[in-house]
């Protein structure tokens, strides 16, 4: 058993806390049994399980791959405000989609947990593929990875520049639509196509126009009632289920 917070584990463990230290060693930090439990059925590769002391270990967890520690060492590399117990060191994958289809290109969210809903949605809508511009919140953030609730094991995420991922795709006979509040058409209007893009931004300032400029639609979503906008991830979701009607 680990008791040291001094230990070099445990400081490694530590540092996956940063994306500096996460993108150097293609490793991320998950806690909790459900997040674990995913990650091992979708096949993730599992590194090191790490086991508070004291706490029940389920038949589904390869006891070789555990290492226990004291409630002190655990509360260290722990990012949760009431810990499990249970994490696990996971190595990054690339995921690749199993067909065209609808994709998701983010612009600038800065949220963790409105990125990680988001991620969650499009898994639920079935989309193949998200992909992260820059500003974007890192999708191995432990907030965005416990808000996709375990999300982020199932659908292919990269991260690249809109500017030129958009042309790449519309070459490719993708429709790209934007989510703009000016300027746009009612977001019903829109007509599914088998290959679509779609693209959101960030919380506050919405798509940068450069962005805006490239796409082939932009489409926004009526406000009835006195809020100013929607949420970015509620607005995602809304036209996610559009496009796949």
């Amino acid at each position: 058993m680990i008791t040291s917070v001094q230990n070099n584990q445990v400081k490694n463990w530590r540092k996956l806390q940063t994306k500096k230290y996460r993108t150097q060693s293609q490793r991320f930090l998950i806690e909790g049994f459900h997040l674990i439990e995913e990650a091992i059925k979708s096949g993730w590769e599992i590194e090191t399980i790490i086991i508070q002391n004291g706490i029940d270990i389920p038949d589904w967890i390869p006891k070789d791959l555990t290492i226990h520690v004291n409630t002190h060492v655990f509360n260290e590399i722990s990012q949760t405000e009431t810990p499990q117990g249970i994490a696990a060191v996971v190595k990054m994958k690339e995921l690749y989609p199993k067909h065209d289809g609808i994709v998701l290109l983010v612009d600038a969210i800065q949220d963790p947990g409105n990125l990680g809903t988001i991620i969650r949605t499009a898994d639920a809508a079935g989309l193949t593929k998200i992909f992260l511009g820059k500003g974007t919140v890192d999708p191995y953030n432990d907030k965005v990875i416990r808000a996709s609730q375990g999300s982020i094991f199932h659908i292919p995420i990269t991260q690249g520049n809109l500017l030129e991922l958009i042309p790449e795709l519309q070459a490719k006979h993708y429709m790209i639509v934007a989510s703009t509040l000016e300027n746009a058409t009612n977001y019903m209007d829109i007509k599914p196509r088998e290959k679509m893009g779609l693209i959101i931004g960030n919380e506050g300032a919405g798509i940068n126009k450069d962005i805006v400029a490239i796409a082939d639609k932009t489409v926004t979503i009526p406000i009835y009632g006195q809020a100013e906008s929607l949420n970015v991830s509620v607005a995602a979701g809304i036209l996610m289920y559009q496009m796949r009607k």
